[in-house]
């Protein structure tokens, strides 16, 4: 064949620069979603006892003990009692300062461990204060006037105040709050020290509506003071045994009962679900959406759950759409959001169970995360979800 000539290159070298004869663009990327919508059901981890399962349970005529009975199975009725140290998160300024009122007494616990009472006088103090002392000595008792702080007496130890069975007024930066018990002066923190049952009524009315049912009511405070005595045997702390926030369960002190739900605890008084003869570890959630999932225990299986599906649980099924904004903006290293893929189940119940991981893939990457994960990144309900 003739090879080209000048002329002949010409046409083809203008062609180039004007770009005729260019590679075909790539076709653009396809457009992710604008926002994700999944289906679920239940609310919380599903493990243990359904709170509305419970009701659910109570409404059909379930007694307490045949609802704790259905939710632990194979655990068996037991008793617990003493006392509980509950490290109060709402105030941590290092100090303790109470409302004065009759009968208040400071108790020196002492370095050896020894314990003695001192009733406070009553000498026009308004308030009454616990502070660690320097170095390595006790603990400094103060009294506050119409004027200013006045010091009063250095402990040998440790302090606590109390106002023998009486409820005591705590002084917080958010207000104040009343407390049944002792509050300590430990490591520079509040704890509320008190009686299990008693502990169990600033809980249990924050834990489930106290005008629930009866029986349901009765469920929870069983449940709640299981989980407390097992705490108490696993302790979150050296000088406290639970947090009063959901890290252990929830409780407002003596201004947080309510008549219903401190009759259930004293109707249950000291009852507890027991395994090996030990308290049993009895989590709870609010709806497990029809089925329970696996937990830590022989005693938290996975099983269906007839009660949960009553008509007055809102979280028994649910729906919802996240922007793909918020994956992008928790997960930017996938770049724009392609697709989100649950990879990996429980294998119990309505889509083969729980969401284990999930794929969450975009325009730059991909990762993999668990369900429990993206269920709290996102403000899920639950991560027995599925992508529709």
């Amino acid at each position: 064949m003739r090879p080209p000539t000048r002329r002949s290159l010409l046409p083809l070298a203008l062609a180039l620069a004007g770009g005729w004869l260019l590679a075909p663009a790539a076709p653009a990327a396809a457009e992710g979603p604008s926002q994700v919508t999944f289906e679920g059901h239940g609310y919380g981890h599903g493990i243990g006892m359904s709170q509305y399962g419970a009701y659910g349970a109570a409404r059909e005529g379930r007694t307490q003990r045949q609802i704790t009975a259905f939710y632990y199975p194979g655990t068996e009725v037991g008793r617990a009692s003493g006392k509980v140290r509950v490290r109060l998160s709402g105030d941590a300024d290092g100090d303790v300062v109470v409302e004065a009122r009759p009968r208040l007494r400071v108790r020196d616990l002492g370095r050896s461990g020894a314990a003695a009472l001192t009733r406070l006088p009553d000498n026009g103090a308004r308030q009454w204060r616990l502070r660690p002392g320097a170095g390595s000595g006790g603990a400094v008792v103060s009294f506050r006037d119409d004027r200013q702080w006045r010091f009063w007496r250095r402990l040998s130890g440790g302090g606590e105040l109390d106002a023998q069975g009486a409820a005591v007024t705590l002084v917080t930066a958010a207000g104040p709050r009343r407390y049944r018990g002792a509050l300590r002066l430990a490591v520079g923190e509040t704890v509320n020290v008190l009686g299990l049952d008693n502990y169990l009524k600033g809980v249990v009315p924050l834990e489930m509506p106290a005008a629930w049912a009866p029986a349901a009511v009765q469920a929870q405070a069983v449940a709640a003071r299981s989980y407390a005595a097992w705490e108490r045997q696993h302790p979150r702390g050296d000088h406290f045994d639970v947090h009063d926030t959901v890290t252990s369960q929830v409780y407002g002190g003596f201004g947080a009962e309510h008549p219903d739900s401190n009759r259930a605890v004293e109707r249950t008084a000291g009852e507890v679900r027991t395994s090996g003869g030990r308290p049993a570890f009895t989590q709870f959630s609010s709806s497990n959406g029809g089925h329970t999932a696996p937990g830590s225990q022989p005693y938290l299986r996975a099983r269906p759950d007839p009660y949960d599906g009553w008509s007055g649980n809102p979280n028994h099924d649910w729906r919802t759409s996240v922007p793909a904004s918020a994956f992008e903006s928790r997960w930017p290293g996938i770049g724009d959001l392609t697709g989100v893929r649950v990879v990996r189940r429980d294998g119990h119940g309505e889509w083969n169970g729980r969401a284990l991981q999930v794929r969450i893939t975009g325009s730059r990457g991909s990762t993999t995360v668990s369900g429990p994960d993206l269920r709290f990144a996102l403000g899920l309900r639950s991560h027995w979800f599925r992508v529709v």
